[in-house]
């Protein structure tokens, strides 16, 4: 053995002590560990200078990263409501007690009871969401791009396949995908009317031809274009489409079930009851934004076409498992019940836009109170700004209320990532020298966690 290599640590006794340390099955740490000392092993025959004291705390280092990686629940701190890389929404507690029993257990999910015959899967759930947003019929998959691309594929048969689609709409979704892309996925071609600002009535019935499969319309969810602006009303739209016998759809995206203005001074968000009234014939949009319920993508509108989406091969590929659907259910049934009275919803991100600052500030207060005394930072409480985030509202600015940390003997950045790493990990955000912790989405049931950990780093 070259005598660089010496220094290397022996793999079994390593990974022993570091499984004890970040709780991880210790056959996942050796292999962990192996992979790292075999890393190593190559930069040294290479020339690379080291000890065995500073290997050992790189593979440390490493591994703590690494198990930091598994999923784990976190506080959110930031005023993002729908915090894409958080988990967007959570769940409420009924639809999270409902996941447990279906989980922990067999259910119904294609077996009818009462004739103890094969049953239909999610007829409940399908039946629930057509009465919630005033449609003919509605289905459910595991996301909306997946609804969108079902639909294309349904409705883009032959050479009937153009898609008519105004270029202010040509957007582009989480994780770099684009509706160009999605369309192009299911076989759809793609026809640009209008301009980036402005399209009218005239540029869709130009584009129309015998190929023309549908006219699609994309909620702008993710972003807003003001001034020297005009796009035709729905029902215009609607009307054309009938004359030429072509469907109308829309990508609702954001899925609001209730009016976003009256639960907190932001943008009326579109919601789904709303465009099928003006005129759609279907349309898609997200279950785990703004309806707050798990990721899923939901159609609904003409029962004709949602039959004939349901009928397509690619249904079974996207469809949703016993967990979705049992959480989805919940969520639904939740809005049913609380339609009259928004403000009274388990539905965590309803209740989060709908609470008065003063009622933060006074949690501010007592959280700040309860720490006490902090030689490591000085605590007090700043107004600030939510946003309901996941692609959605982008003009939305909800007044909040947030605790500033100003750090005295510990560094901002070293502050935040101790918070970030421990158990609850919680994540602010940063604001000149002060770090924030925004209580509009920090549950009133996590105070008491907030204060342990502050208590913890900075005493």
């Amino acid at each position: 053995m070259s005598s660089a290599l010496k220094i290397l640590p022996p793999i079994e006794p390593l990974a022993f002590q570091l499984a004890r340390a970040v709780k991880l099955p210790k056959p996942l740490v050796v292999s962990f560990v192996r992979k790292e000392v075999t890393a190593w092993r190559k930069q040294l025959l290479e020339g690379t200078e080291s000890d065995r004291d500073t290997i050992e705390k790189d593979i440390e280092a490493k591994l703590q990263a690494f198990a930091a990686s598994r999923l784990q629940p976190v506080i959110n701190g930031t005023g993002v409501l729908i915090h894409t890389n958080l988990g967007r929404s959570p769940l409420g507690k009924t639809a999270a007690a409902a996941l447990e029993q279906i989980a922990t257990g067999y259910s119904n999910l294609e077996f009818n009871l009462p004739d103890g015959t094969r049953g239909k899967r999610a007829g409940y759930l399908e039946t629930a969401l057509a009465c919630l947003v005033n449609a003919e019929s509605a289905t459910a998959v595991n996301n909306c791009a997946a609804a969108l691309v079902l639909i294309l594929r349904h409705l883009c048969v032959g050479e009937k396949n153009e898609v008519i689609v105004s270029r202010s709409e040509l957007v582009e979704i989480g994780g770099g995908f684009r509706v160009p892309e999605i369309l192009e996925t299911s076989g759809a071609k793609l026809v640009e009317v209008g301009a980036t600002n402005k399209t009218h009535l005239a540029d869709y019935a130009k584009a129309i031809t015998p190929n023309t499969a549908i006219i699609l319309k994309v909620h702008r969810s993710n972003f807003y274009i003001e001034g020297f602006t005009a796009e035709p009303d729905i029902a215009e739209l609607s009307t054309l489409c009938k004359e030429h016998d072509i469907p109308l759809v829309e990508d609702i995206g954001s899925g609001a079930m209730m009016n976003t203005d009256e639960l907190a001074p932001i943008d009326h968000e579109p919601t789904p009851q709303e465009a099928l009234t003006k005129g759609v014939d279907l349309i898609c949009f997200s279950g785990d934004k703004l309806l707050g319920g798990p990721q899923s993508g939901i159609i609904a509108g003409r029962s004709d076409l949602v039959a004939g989406v349901k009928k397509e091969p690619f249904f079974r590929a996207v469809r949703c498992d016993k967990l979705i659907l049992t959480v989805l259910q919940e969520s639904i049934d939740e809005y049913l019940r609380t339609q009259a009275a928004p403000t009274k919803t388990d539905v965590p991100n309803l209740k989060a836009l709908a609470i008065k600052p003063e009622e933060l500030k006074q949690r501010a207060l007592s959280l700040i109170d309860s720490v006490g005394e902090c030689p490591e930072a000085e605590l007090s409480i700043t107004e600030s700004i939510a946003t309901t985030g996941g692609g959605t509202m982008p003009r939305s600015k909800i007044p909040s209320i947030a605790i500033k940390i100003t750090p005295r003997g510990i560094s901002l950045n070293k502050l935040a990532q101790q918070l970030r790493v421990g158990t609850p990990a919680i994540v602010g955000y940063t604001q000149e020298k002060h770090l924030l912790l925004d209580l509009r989405t920090i549950f009133d049931w996590q105070d008491e966690l907030v204060v342990s950990r502050l208590s913890e780093i900075l005493s």
